[in-house]
């Protein structure tokens, strides 16, 4: 039986890449492409994939965030994350959002077709060297909201934009900020970013 896949990739070379690799496998089926992270939950709920395969740095919507509103929505759906960033801290974030797999995007190209099976087959598949990084590494002191808040301020939206995102109100996401900053010991929320990224705790 073939293994449907939902494909969330934004650069349209290697999200090309990706589906012809996956074609050459006979039991895989690309099911859909997006190319944003606030597609995704859509696509999925109309196509139905086994497997969503999802870049962590997706525009719209980060990966994780996205990652997190898939599995509430349809958590049959099995969900492999694929990254350039061996960040420690974002694969904290990723097991915090209960995705199946964490593969890096340099990985051998056999590497990911297995991944899918193994993920879809209920098995959990990480990238070793990176768990043992992450197993090594600080522990983040941040909660999944306050993450998504941070990373959505990382990426250059004001308080009520990441209000309307996220389903907040303003008054919320100012508090959230608020205690970011006092969590990192940072100057401002500038400086709380900057930390944060520095240990690997954002995308």
């Amino acid at each position: 039986m073939d293994i449907r896949i939902l494909l969330a990739e934004d650069m349209h070379m290697v999200r090309g890449a990706l589906v012809a690799l996956l074609g050459l496998q006979e039991d895989l089926s690309v099911v859909c492409e997006v190319a944003r992270g606030d597609e995704i939950v859509q696509a999925a709920l109309e196509h139905r994939p086994d497997v969503a395969v999802i870049d962590v740095d997706l525009p719209g919507l980060d990966g994780l965030s996205a990652a997190a509103r898939l599995r509430e929505r349809m958590p049959e759906c099995r969900i492999l994350i694929l990254t350039n960033l061996g960040r420690p801290g974002t694969l904290r974030r990723a097991l915090m959002a209960q995705v199946s797999g964490y593969l890096l995007k340099d990985a051998p190209p056999g590497e990911l077709a297995s991944a899918i099976r193994r993920v879809a087959a209920g098995q959990r598949v990480i990238d070793p060297q990176l768990a043992l990084d992450t197993w090594n590494s600080e522990e983040t002191p941040l909660t999944e909201r306050e993450a998504e808040v941070l990373q959505l301020a990382a990426e250059g939206r004001d308080p009520a934009e990441i209000a309307k995102v996220l389903r907040l109100s303003l008054g919320t996401v100012r508090n959230y900020l608020t205690t970011i900053v006092s969590k990192l010991n940072a100057r401002n929320r500038v400086d709380a970013i900057r930390t944060a990224r520095e240990a690997g705790w954002l995308i």
